[in-house]
C-alpha cells in the first residue's frame, strides 16, 4: 500500500502543472469564444434582416449557417464551462459528456436546415424573384470581415482541442463562403440573373453539408461509445505492451469522455512475481498514456499462470 499516497502525489503534481500552464488559454478562449458569440450573433440578425428585405435566399441560408455556428460556439463554450465542474454521486463523471450530445445535435439542427434550405431552393429556382444585389453583396462583406476576425482569435488554439478546431474551421469556412455571396451580389446587381442566387443557395448547402456529415459521424460514434476517430487501439496496446513487466494486453476498452478526454479500460497480464511492481507499471502506463492523449485510465492484473476463460483469450 504504501506505494499509493506516492502515486497520488504524482498524479496531483502532474495535474497541478498541467492546470497552471491551461489558466491563460482558458481565459484567452472564453474571451474568443464570448466575441465569436456576440459578433455572429449580431450578424446573422443583421443578415435575417436584409435577407427578407431583399428576398435573397442567399443571404438567408448563410444567416442560418451562421447561426449554427452561433450554436457551435455557444455550445463549446458551455462545453468548456462543463468540463470544470466537479462530479457528483449522480454524474461520477461530472458533465463531460455533454460535450459530446452538445455536437451531436448540432449536427442534427444543421442536416434539418439544409433540408429546408435545398426545398426553397429548388423551388425559386423555377420561379426567380427579383432580389437587390447590391445589399447582398454589401451585407456578405460585413459577414467576410466578422467571420474572419472570428478565427483569427480561435487561430493560436486550434490544435489543442477538438471543440476549438472546428471552430476555427467553421469560421474559416464561413468566410468563404460570404466571399461567395458578394460575388452573388455583385453578379446579381450587374446581369440581373436571379437564378444565381438559387445556385449559390445549393453550393452553400452542400459545403455545409460535407462539414456537417463528419460532425454527425464523428458525435455519433462517440455517442455510441466508439473508438475516437484519432485513436489507434493496435498503436495503444503496442504502447502498453512496450511497459516494463507487462506480459499481454485483454479486455481493453477505449472510448470519449467528452469531446476532449478520453478513457481506457484494460486487464493487464504481469507475471505474479511483479505484483508489487504493478503501482510502477500503472505509473508508467498512465504516463505513456497520457501522450497518446488517454487522461484516464484503468488497469486489472490478470497473471500470467491463470486460465482466462473468457472469449477472446
Amino acid at each position: 500500500m504504501s506505494a499509493h499516497p506516492h502515486s497520488h502525489d504524482h498524479d496531483h503534481s502532474h495535474g497541478f502543472g498541467h492546470h497552471h500552464h491551461e489558466a491563460p488559454r482558458l481565459d484567452h478562449l472564453n474571451v474568443a469564444f464570448i466575441w465569436g458569440i456576440i459578433l455572429n450573433s449580431a450578424f446573422v440578425v443583421i443578415e435575417v434582416i436584409a435577407g427578407l428585405i431583399t428576398g435573397s435566399l442567399s443571404l438567408l441560408t448563410d444567416a442560418g449557417h451562421n447561426l449554427s455556428d452561433v450554436v457551435g460556439l455557444a455550445l463549446a463554450l458551455l462545453a468548456f464551462k462543463l468540463t470544470k465542474v466537479g462530479s457528483n454521486s449522480n454524474y461520477t463523471y461530472g458533465y463531460k459528456r455533454s460535450t459530446i450530445l452538445v455536437s451531436f445535435f448540432n449536427a442534427v439542427i444543421l442536416v434539418a436546415s439544409i433540408g429546408i434550405i435545398v426545398y426553397e431552393a429548388v423551388i425559386r429556382f423555377m420561379h426567380p424573384q427579383p432580389i437587390a444585389g447590391d445589399t447582398v453583396a454589401w451585407v456578405s462583406l460585413i459577414g467576410i470581415g466578422i467571420n474572419a476576425f472570428t478565427a483569427w482569435l480561435f487561430v493560436k488554439d486550434k490544435d489543442t482541442d477538438l471543440n476549438v478546431k472546428g471552430a476555427y474551421m467553421h469560421m474559416a469556412m464561413d468566410a468563404v463562403v460570404s466571399l461567395g455571396v458578394v460575388i452573388t451580389g455583385v453578379i446579381i446587381y450587374f446581369t440581373k440573373w436571379y437564378w444565381i442566387d438559387s445556385v449559390v443557395s445549393l453550393i452553400i448547402a452542400i459545403v455545409i453539408l460535407r462539414g456537417t456529415w463528419s460532425l454527425l459521424k464523428d458525435s455519433l460514434r462517440l455517442e455510441m461509445d466508439g473508438v475516437p476517430k484519432e485513436m489507434n487501439l493496435t498503436k495503444i496496446k503496442n504502447e502498453l505492451m512496450k511497459a516494463k513487466g507487462v506480459v499481454d494486453v485483454h479486455h481493453m476498452h477505449v472510448w470519449a469522455l467528452s469531446t476532449t478526454e478520453n478513457a481506457l479500460t484494460a486487464h493487464l497480464v504481469i507475471l505474479p512475481t511483479d505484483l508489487h511492481l504493478f503501482d510502477a507499471i500503472k505509473q508508467d502506463l498512465r504516463h505513456r498514456l497520457q501522450h497518446l492523449d488517454i487522461n484516464h485510465s484503468t488497469f486489472e492484473p490478470e497473471f500470467a499462470e491463470e486460465k482466462c476463460d473468457e472469449p477472446e483469450c
